[in-house]
């Protein structure tokens, strides 16, 4: 059953100080890296077309216009006030819903390091999450104003380059701080809290994100985390909304069209690379992820950008 997550959302007047600062630095649409690794800009002037991509452990926030994710068959909306965190690689369709040329898309995206959570949770002695609180690969929560002015902190330091190495990771473990001491901190503590379900499939979403291109078998890398076979996948589904075998389809799929289309690599040697035995199954299954053929797909997307 499909389902959609509409929490309160701040009003938008709540978010304009940030929608300002990223607009400082994405005069333009397009998606920007920036002197603060972890830390990227989005502008978009109009919806887009919907985009498979991974979501990495993070915070994604919408300043201005509104997003639409699907997770399996789960919709999620969220818009300006808004914080979606990712508490676990996940495979994922994203677009923009709502974003116009007088009013774009302005929105940002913080990854996030699992080892320093773990280590701030440790330090704050922050009670382990109740167990009537489900994990949640994606939540959405409410800004709150400490939070929104650490964020407009961070982009603001962007004008500042020769404090970025400084403040920047003051900035950032202060905002991992209020993330766990607030309505997103039960989904980050499940992800340190040892034995835990989430736990061991984040260690097997590790597994496949460093050898996709392996030969895999499901009942060993449920046996590498400690699980049945059956409890694996059900858990492993239940998490990452897709079984063990498409996970790691979509990340080699993924892959390749980086390697293609950032790197110029043929087809052929694309799907040999991300651990294809075979050129037309590998065809075969990017057209159906990405709707054409690698060649085609390719074309289009460096015509588009």
């Amino acid at each position: 059953m499909k389902s959609s997550l509409f929490p309160d959302a701040s009003p938008v007047s709540a978010t304009h100080d940030l929608a300002s600062a990223i607009a400082t630095f994405a005069q333009t649409d397009g998606d920007y890296l920036t002197a603060i690794a972890p830390l990227s800009l989005h502008r978009r002037k109009g919806p887009t077309a919907p985009l498979h991509c991974i979501f990495k452990l993070g915070l994604g926030v919408v300043a201005q216009g509104d997003k639409q994710v699907l997770l399996g068959e789960e919709v999620i909306s969220y818009g300006p006030g808004q914080s979606m965190l990712t508490s676990i690689e996940l495979p994922v369709i994203s677009h923009v819903t709502r974003a116009s040329p007088a009013e774009p898309l302005l929105g940002l995206m913080l990854t996030l390091d699992g080892q320093e959570i773990m280590q701030m949770a440790a330090d704050m002695q922050l009670a382990p999450p109740a167990r009537l609180t489900p994990f949640q690969p994606i939540s959405i929560e409410t800004l709150d104003k400490p939070l929104l002015a650490d964020l407009v902190r961070l982009v603001e330091l962007l004008g500042q380059p020769a404090l970025v190495p400084v403040l920047a990771p003051l900035i950032k473990r202060e905002i991992i701080i209020r993330l766990l001491a607030g309505p997103h901190g039960p989904q980050l503590q499940h992800l340190v809290a040892d034995g835990s379900p989430s736990q061991q499939i984040t260690r097997a979403v590790s597994w496949l994100k460093q050898n996709f291109a392996q030969a895999m078998q499901v009942d060993e890398l449920a046996s590498l985390v400690h699980m049945s076979p059956s409890t694996f996948r059900q858990h492993f589904r239940a998490i990452t909304g897709t079984s063990p075998l498409q996970y790691q389809k979509q990340l080699r799929l993924q892959e390749a069209r980086q390697l293609m289309l950032n790197q110029r690599v043929d087809a052929a040697s694309a799907s040999v690379l991300v651990g294809y035995e075979s050129a037309s199954q590998f065809s075969r299954e990017y057209g159906r992820l990405f709707g054409s053929p690698p060649q085609q797909d390719v074309r289009r997307l460096r015509l588009a950008g």
